[in-house]
């Protein structure tokens, strides 16, 4: 399941209640995010359980263009997580849409 930039933004717009979680590096995500937590595609694995408390709430993952949040999507999947979504694009399609 995925979800577009513009879903995204109403979302926040709307102040939805979800959990959005950014899967690049630390470096990247000094570089620029969008209020998400940080949980590095290196270490999701290790981390991954920090999310447990959110497991029947929507999760939204992004990373730079899509593939690495992809990943960790298929593995949220996996480990009994019930909706999670993909951002199309990632930060990329973000800044080209938002601007910011």
């Amino acid at each position: 399941m995925t979800i577009t930039v513009q879903e995204l933004k109403q979302k926040l717009d709307n102040n939805e209640d979800f959990v959005l979680v950014d899967v690049r590096e630390q470096n990247e995500f000094d570089d620029y995010n969008i209020g998400a937590k940080l949980i590095p595609l290196s270490q999701f694995g290790e981390r991954v359980s920090e999310l447990d408390a959110f497991k029947s709430k929507e999760i939204i993952l992004h990373c730079r263009s899509g593939a690495r949040s992809g990943r960790a999507q298929q593995y949220m999947l996996a480990n009994g997580f019930e909706n999670v979504l993909n951002l199309v694009g990632g930060v990329l399609a973000w800044r080209e849409m938002v601007g910011e």
